[in-house]
Formats: structure tokens, C-alpha cells, sequence
């Protein structure tokens, strides 16, 4: 990281062009989320006592306001940027809040052409008006959380009204369904296209940790299907997380940003590429698109540990299967020079060579 000279912007936007290339103007999904990192000492840039959201509470870390897409059942990152604390700024640096990130991670996607069915992010940006007047700027749908004491003006004499409670199945992306119950929160009268949801397990107790609320300008009756949409959010969150972890986006060993930054964009290349391999996205592609001919790809399906589910995770363990000769052969390659053993270089290159037959989809011009 601290040698290697290639520019992290011209990477950042490789991958955003074969991703708008991948998406062929369909519309998807936008998430905007923070993720952090615990992080010990000082020593490394922008690493402070923070709100740590993977660890719900106040640590020192680094912390990035992310944006992610969801096509179908597809993830794919989009664009990360650090959250400088104002205590850990270098001269250089100006200070932005998280929602300064979002809005311009937005006008960002934007002006690139990516198109969004709607809009998810969680209380931090909801409770922020500068946030959605940037979304509504662009005529964006939106669904976003409030606090439970979110604040609206009011006519004199008006009151709050909460509508009766209905019931709707819950929908997670394995297919398994929990009863949630959602009714409509009215301040004084309907205004515009906003309206005020809540979305609970629980209507007589309405537990704090599984009762929402939450504000949207998507029309017509959506009682029975804002709340799986909205629901979205929290599984991206978990899934990052989970990806995130298996690609080691935390398992950095610099202290420089510019480095960090080019650790993190390597990782988010790699997410992207395994994205891609999703049934939604090779079928985007082509009618009939076949990567692999049916005759290799069921050799490469013998290994005892190749996983035929069409998950994120489970198509991130098959290609560490595929790459794993290059990385025994480049490991054991120095003592190959000490001791003289040429089948084995021999059989291993073979090997190497049979892997490298095995392609992935890669949206081209």
C-alpha cells in the first residue's frame, strides 16, 4: 500500500463504470449507512472516541459513511468516504458532517447516471432536512427512520393522529415471514407527499428495540409493503458486515489514510466482483449467457468443498477454491528453489493452469 503508485480514483472509477455497465440503467436500491472499526491508539488518521455502529456504542475507531445498491436479491458497494473527526483534521482537510458526506456521495451517483427506485437510510439522516432536501432536489423516492419524538410543525388546534393498526407479513430475503403490524402517524393533516409510519412486533407493548418509525414520500397504498422495503436497510447492514469481515476490511496494517483508502477500495473491488456473479446480474447480461461451459464447470463442481448455493458468501468460497493453487504454488515456490523437486512445480503448475480456464462475468463495452 505504502509503494504501489496506482491511483485510487482512477480505480474507484473502473469499477463504477463497469458497474453502470453491469446495471444496463436499471433502477435499484440506494442505501446510505456508516460503518467503523474499533481502532487502539492514535496513530492512525482520523481515529477517534466515536459512535461505533457495529458495536452500538461510543469507541475509539474509524468511521465511513458508505453508499450500496440492492438489484433483486444482488448487493454491490458503491462509494465509501472516512468521516474525519473535527479533532483528528490534517490542514489540508475541511471538515464535513456524515450528512455532507451523503448528500454529495448522492450527487455523486448522480452525476454518473446510476438511477434509484428509492432511497434507505437510518435516523441520523432522516432526522436531517438538509439530507432530504437533497433528495428531494432530485425528485428522489425515500424511505427513511425518525426518532419517536421526530418533531413537526403544526397548525393551531391541530392533534396527532394515529390510524388503526394493520397486520403484514415480514419478509426476509430467505423467504421466512414474521406478522408486523404498521399503522400511519398524522400530524394535524397530511402535507405534500410525506407521511409518518410506525412499524412494531408488538402493538400493546411496542418494545423499543423492534418498534420503527419512519418517513417516506413513496404514493399510494403502501401499508402492506413499506415496512419489507424499509427492512432492506438493516439486512444490507448485516450483510456488509458479514462481507466485510470476510474480506478483511479492517485487517489493515497502515496508519495513512491515502493507504487505508486504497486497502478499502481493493476490498469493495472484490465485492463488487463477487456481486456480479449473482443470478440476477449474469442474467441481466445476456439471454443465455453461459461464462462457463457446463462440461468444466461441473469438474470444478467435484471439489468437496465447492457450495452450489448462488449466495454472496457462497460464491466468495468458490472462488477461494479456484485461486487457492496460485497461492500454494507462489507460498511453496521459494523452497522449490532450495530443494529440488520438479513434479511437484510441474503437477502444481498444471494445476494453476486447469484454474485459470474458469472465468467470471465481467460486463465489458
Amino acid at each position: 500500500m505504502k509503494e504501489s503508485p496506482w491511483s485510487v480514483e482512477k480505480l474507484r472509477d473502473r469499477r463504477l463504470k463497469l458497474l453502470s455497465k453491469a446495471l444496463k440503467e436499471k433502477k435499484f436500491i440506494l442505501v446510505i449507512d456508516e460503518t467503523g472499526d474499533k481502532k487502539k491508539g492514535k496513530k492512525t488518521d482520523y481515529v477517534d472516541r466515536q459512535y461505533i455502529g457495529n458495536l452500538g456504542k461510543i469507541e475509539q475507531g474509524i468511521v465511513s459513511v458508505n453508499a450500496y445498491g440492492i438489484w433483486e436479491e444482488a448487493v454491490f458497494p458503491l462509494i465509501c468516504k472516512v468521516y474525519k473527526p473535527q479533532k483528528r483534521l490534517k490542514p489540508e482537510d475541511k471538515y464535513q458532517t456524515k450528512i455532507e458526506i451523503a448528500r454529495e456521495i448522492i450527487e455523486e451517483l448522480l452525476q454518473r447516471q446510476f438511477k434509484f427506485e428509492v432511497v434507505l437510510a437510518d435516523s441520523l439522516y432522516g432526522e436531517s432536512s438538509e439530507f432530504r432536501r437533497t433528495l428531494e432536489k432530485h425528485n428522489l423516492k425515500y424511505v427513511v427512520a425518525i426518532r419517536s419524538n421526530h418533531g413537526v410543525l403544526m397548525p393551531a388546534g391541530g392533534r396527532v393522529r394515529r390510524n388503526r393498526w394493520q397486520e403484514f407479513d415480514r419478509v426476509f430475503t430467505t423467504g421466512k415471514k414474521e406478522k408486523r403490524y404498521i399503522r400511519e402517524i398524522i400530524f394535524g393533516h397530511r402535507r405534500g407527499d410525506i407521511r409518518y409510519w410506525e412499524i412494531t412486533t408488538d402493538t400493546e407493548k411496542l418494545p423499543e428495540n423492534s418498534t420503527w418509525y419512519i418517513m417516506t414520500n413513496l404514493p399510494g397504498k403502501i401499508q402492506k409493503s413499506v415496512g419489507n422495503t424499509y427492512g432492506l436497510r438493516t439486512w444490507i447492514e448485516y450483510g456488509f458486515k458479514q462481507c466485510k469481515n470476510e474480506l478483511g476490511w479492517a485487517d489493515y496494517r497502515v496508519t495513512d489514510y491515502a493507504e487505508i483508502e486504497k486497502w478499502w477500495e481493493i476490498v469493495l473491488c472484490v465485492f463488487l466482483m463477487v456481486s456480479l456473479q449473482s443470478p440476477s446480474f449474469i442474467k441481466l447480461a445476456a439471454d443465455n449467457c453461459i461464462i462457463n461451459s457446463p462440461s468444466l464447470l461441473s469438474q470444478f463442481q467435484q471439489h468437496p468443498w465447492w457450495q452450489f448455493d448462488q449466495g454472496w458468501k457462497h460464491i466468495l468460497n468458490n472462488f477461494r477454491l479456484i485461486i487457492q493453487p496460485a497461492i500454494f504454488l507462489a507460498l511453496i515456490l521459494p523452497w522449490l528453489s532450495v530443494f529440488s523437486f520438479p513434479s511437484v512445480y510441474q503437477y502444481l503448475s498444471k494445476l494453476v493452469a486447469l484454474m485459470n480456464q474458469f472465468h467470471v462475468y465481467v460486463p465489458s463495452g
